[in-house]
């Protein structure tokens, strides 16, 4: 079942890693306009039901094909840009409520999927927008989000940026991206170089799973906001009640 292997928090890293490997799925598959459609046509506009109604995404839900399928089947990485985070969504919901957060700022959405904090920091006014996922399809849906959503497409970056030259950010951008302790030691060693040489903001959005205690990142982050998940978030994610808006600085 695509929904399990989808949400499970547990098999989430192993599947990011095969992503890692799959990099050229979108030259596989074919043309940018063979991906497109086959985005369309293998996901649905959903607006609701999420911490953001007012932010339409092209998402995996069960009205679609491959929910059902073997997920062998699926030619792609798994499509973790086509679900919305409980992290990613309050992120989005914490950056529409707060638009100084953003406004006028250079910003990254690190690990962007489906692209909602990015489209969310944009409505809020920022100077521009970088999303940066390996997964290249993911580009793509965030391209269809933006048009659903009456923006203009994002640039995009799908080389790992983690570890790379920090090029003058403002806001880096973060949602559920600490699900594997390796990735969140690597983060924290980033996140303090693009912060000490640049002075640059950073904002995690996190529902809490239980592994995050357990980083040594932990201790580097104050928590801004907490927002309540609808009933549709909370089943499709196990039973998570809550997700929080924690902001990163080493000096902690």
């Amino acid at each position: 079942m695509w929904r399990l292997r989808a949400l499970r928090p547990a098999l989430r890293g192993n599947a990011v890693s095969r992503g890692r490997n799959r990099r050229t799925d979108r030259a596989r598959f074919g043309s940018e306009a063979s991906v497109t459609q086959f985005i369309l046509e293998n996901t649905e506009v959903v607006s609701g039901n999420s911490l953001t109604p007012e932010i339409s995404l092209r998402l995996f839900t069960p009205n679609c094909k491959f929910w059902h399928e073997r997920a062998e089947l699926w030619p792609f990485a798994d499509p973790f840009w086509a679900i919305y985070w409980p992290g990613g969504q309050a992120l989005a919901r914490y950056l529409l409520d707060e638009p100084r957060v953003a406004k006028d700022k250079k910003v990254l959405d690190l690990g962007s999927g489906c692209g909602a904090s990015a489209i969310a920091a944009k409505l809020s006014g920022s100077a521009n927008v970088l999303v940066n996922d390996i997964d290249p399809i993911a580009a793509i849906a965030c391209e269809l989000n933006c048009e659903l959503n009456g923006l203009d497409p994002f640039p995009s970056e799908t080389e790992n940026l983690i570890g790379s030259e920090p090029k003058g950010w403002d806001l880096i951008l973060l949602g559920d991206m600490f699900y594997e302790e390796a990735l969140a030691d690597s983060l924290h060693i980033w996140l303090q170089t693009c912060i000490r040489a640049q002075g640059t903001q950073v904002l995690i959005g996190d529902p809490g799973r239980g592994h995050l205690e357990k980083l040594r990142i932990k201790r580097h982050l104050h928590q801004l906001a907490e927002f309540e998940l609808p009933h549709a978030v909370r089943k499709e994610n196990f039973g998570l009640t809550r997700s929080s808006v924690w902001h990163y600085h080493p000096e902690l």
